[in-house]
């Protein structure tokens, strides 16, 4: 029952995130400056903000950027992590040895603070920051892969595959792969608030998404010199960043719950 909760909701987010232009009528970008601070009204549903914009259309849209973010982030990291996982935990050895290595250097330093120096070699914007925080988390997912694959490969019917001859390539991609696949699904998942607070904290700091466009970080940005007058503005885009990453930890439990493997619950 968990699990068919937390897929719902998790599936309205997006469809709201993906929906967005046709669900919220204002443009997230363009406001009324005589309409500054509105309260909540039936044209205005949560008020608006100091440059007159509708806070509501830009909740909304700034869950397309923040979701869309983590996703990108998400790819570059499958991408990343399978290569050096799958390959370290199959071939094992020196090859192994080497690219561990080059995974505990990335993991020394807290994802956060490493964020921080590679936007600084980077520059600031979403692009910068999307590739930051890959980088910054791919070593974690390859050691997981590589765990993942240590247990698989031991399995009766992945050793009697390699007692008849079969090549390598055909039993990574048919017996390993699939498997490998769907456990990194549970851990993108479990690790998707984690991304989404790492996106709204480095576009909080002005580091990230730029004004005006909408994102939760960028909106708390703008609203933190008013947080004394109007300090529910501050509420909403933190509500939002909350739900959602309740609702994606609780998706990634329940995923790990019914389809992890041991290493994936031990960890």
């Amino acid at each position: 029952m968990r699990l068919k909760i937390a897929l719902f909701l998790s599936v309205t987010l997006i469809f709201i995130a993906i929906f967005a232009p046709l669900i919220f009528p204002h443009n997230p970008n363009i406001g009324d400056l005589q309409m500054q601070f509105s309260p909540p009204s039936s044209e205005y549903w949560l008020g608006t903000d100091h440059l007159g914009r509708d806070i509501l259309s830009r909740l909304g849209y700034g869950a397309r950027i923040s979701f869309f973010s983590v996703l990108c982030i998400s790819f570059l990291i499958v991408i990343s992590s399978f290569s050096v996982g799958m390959i370290a935990g199959y071939k094992g050895g020196v090859v192994d040895n080497i690219l561990m290595r080059i995974c505990d250097v990335f993991l020394t330093f807290p994802t956060f603070v490493l964020a921080l120096f590679f936007i600084a070699i980077l520059g600031v914007g979403l692009v910068n920051v999307i590739l930051a925080i890959a980088l910054t988390h791919w070593a974690w997912y390859a050691r997981m892969v590589r765990s993942i694959v240590l247990e698989v490969q031991t399995q009766n019917h992945i050793m009697a595959a390699k007692m008849l001859g079969g090549s390598e390539f055909k039993i990574l991609c048919q017996h390993i792969l699939p498997v490998v696949f769907v456990q990194m699904i549970i851990l993108i998942t479990l690790d998707f608030g984690h991304m989404l607070l790492h996106v709204a904290g480095l576009s909080f700091l002005g580091l990230g998404v730029q004004a005006p466009l909408a994102e939760w970080g960028v909106m708390i940005q703008d609203f933190a010199p008013f947080v004394m007058e109007y300090p529910h503005l501050m509420v909403y885009p933190g509500l939002c960043i909350f739900i959602s990453v309740a609702i994606f930890n609780t998706l990634g439990e329940a995923l790990r719950d019914k389809y992890a493997l041991d290493t994936l619950k031990v960890a």
